[in-house]
């Protein structure tokens, strides 16, 4: 067994993980390990922003499923987690929203997060964002987290966002600015064509540095504790056995799914369940594992007249003239990110901010279950979900085995609120098909049919077709109260020398991707802990 000495380990090479890697080794003296599962973000999918309707099951996630979705007839959901450095940087659609300011003043104000509202993470934000468009006080510009706008939209999203204009919407060129509401073209985590993962943006220019080690292809099996101090972790390349001491902090940012698991399998978590399990208990903590909230998102699709979308390039000789573009130009249809327009608006007409999100689809069938298109036609793809669901739903140990998936249960729309303002997300989709500007492309709307008409088949509908918007979240919340898993400064409550920094740690989902808040939690993370607060 070999056994290696750092100041901090850091587990998990996702978003967050990278982040954290890139500033704690800005320190030349602080030795700096990170531990990431998945392998090497080589596959140049992964780097072609139209990689993402590839990535979405396959070698590069985790192959996980939910448990049985009581309120969604009983579907066990495919749970999209990336397996791959950069986590899901790496092959999420590169979206760059960062939620409504309101969602950080209620982590301060309502949950027990002080020194998390807004204008206390605003500098996060812009310290990690290089924006090559946008700047001001709402926008960084030297950042390591690149983010553009896309260069070239096709048509049907142009279409889509004039059609959001016909039903009522404002253009809003900025959803991360003063004002959220209204619809645009995205802007997305790409740089001169290609992704900027976390990985290629923070951990990339990091690895020449040598105070800093990172290892792929490693399974953590357990934290190491001596009393109630995390000291290492214990892990696995291949068959080997390895040791690698923390003396200053173990950092876990494996993700809402991956944390709370590591968290078990090491003896913390909720007592009952761990013994159930034969795993000794180092902390009592109820709260790990709860709280798992997501965004349940509905699609509806339609078939197009002619070949206007991305769909137009599965067809071998356009595949093969995109190639040609994006290989002599670094333009064309593979520096999309094929989810080119969204919208921001209101389920409920007398909010003061709004309660859906809209991601238009420049394509159909683009990723894993959802559905698509006869072959050999064209199509586009409008999704939406709640933005602040009250369901909440579990993560748990199938054994103490860590070879074993988790126990995931998001339960969605256990509530009845999150059904009716999904319900107003497929209403107001449809009506967006609906207008002039896309009317103009579809020759029909595939999903839902003619026969969903009624409140009562939009509910099935909804239940038959939902699905998971990969933004899990919470499962080890920030807070002071009893379910509370950190303090707002990210330690673990009743233990020394561990930390959580990624989205588990947030108190209650965020009203957008996820991506960038994961990297501002980050950001404040590594000043957290460098005592630079």
């Amino acid at each position: 067994m070999e056994e290696r000495g750092y100041d901090y380990v850091i587990v998990g090479g996702g978003s967050a993980g990278c982040v954290l890697a890139h500033r704690l080794s800005e320190t030349p003296e602080a030795r700096v390990l990170l531990l990431e599962a998945g392998g090497p973000d080589r596959h140049p999918l992964i780097h072609m922003p139209v990689g993402f309707a590839k990535m979405t099951d396959g070698p590069h996630t985790w192959g996980l499923k939910t448990e049985p979705q009581r309120h969604a007839n009983n579907r066990e959901i495919p749970y999209a987690q990336a397996r791959v450095i950069g986590g899901g940087s790496s092959i999420n659609a590169e979206i760059y929203t960062r939620g409504h300011p309101s969602d950080y003043d209620r982590w301060a104000a309502e949950e027990g997060c002080d020194g998390w509202a807004f204008e206390d993470v605003r500098k996060y934000f812009l310290r990690a964002e290089g924006n090559t468009i946008l700047a001001g006080d709402w926008h960084g510009t030297d950042g390591p987290h690149a983010v553009s706008d896309i260069p070239d939209p096709q048509p049907v999203t142009r279409a889509f966002v004039q059609s959001c204009q016909e039903l009522g919407m404002p253009l809003n060129p900025d959803f991360n600015g003063p004002e959220q509401a209204g619809c645009g073209p995205y802007q997305i985590n790409s740089r001169d064509g290609r992704r900027c993962s976390a990985a290629v943006g923070y951990l990339k220019p990091a690895r020449k540095r040598p105070n800093l080690t990172v290892e792929t292809g490693c399974a953590v099996r357990r934290i190491l504790f001596e009393g109630t101090r995390a000291t290492g972790v214990e892990y696995f390349t291949g068959k080997e056995r390895r040791v690698a001491r923390a003396a200053s902090e173990v950092l876990v940012t494996s993700g809402a799914i991956g944390t709370p698991k590591l968290m078990m399998l090491s003896g913390v978590g909720p007592a009952d369940h761990l013994r159930g399990h034969g795993i000794e208990v180092v902390q009592d903590l109820p709260g790990v594992g709860e709280n798992l909230t997501d965004h349940f998102g509905i699609d509806i699709v339609a078939e197009l007249k002619h070949h206007d979308s991305l769909d137009k390039y599965n067809r071998p000789h356009w595949a093969l003239w995109a190639g040609l573009q994006y290989l002599l130009f670094r333009s064309g249809p593979i520096t999309s990110n094929v989810v080119e327009g969204g919208a921001f608006w209101f389920a409920d007409g007398a909010g003061t901010r709004p309660d859906l999100q809209f991601h238009f689809l420049a394509g159909a069938g683009a990723e894993a279950g959802v559905p698509s298109v006869p072959k050999g036609a064209s199509g586009i793809t409008l999704n939406s979900y709640t933005l602040r669901p009250k369901s909440r739903g579990t993560v748990r140990l199938r054994s103490a085995n860590p070879g074993d998936a988790p126990r995931v249960d998001p339960n969605f729309l256990a509530e009845p609120d999150d059904l009716k303002c999904s319900i107003e997300g497929v209403r107001i989709s449809r009506e967006i098909f609906a207008q002039p500007s896309l009317q103009k492309y579809i020759k029909m709307i595939r999903f839902p049919d003619d026969s969903v008409r009624t409140q009562q088949d939009l509910e099935a509908y909804a239940r038959r077709n939902g699905r998971t918007s990969y933004h899990p979240t919470g499962t080890c919340k920030m807070g002071v109260d009893e379910m509370a898993v950190v303090d707002p400064s990210l330690r673990v409550h009743g233990l020394d020398g561990l930390r959580i920094c990624d989205s588990s740690a947030m108190p209650s989902l965020i009203g957008s991707n996820t991506n960038a808040p994961t990297i501002m939690i980050a950001e404040k993370a590594s000043d957290l802990i460098r005592g630079n607060q």
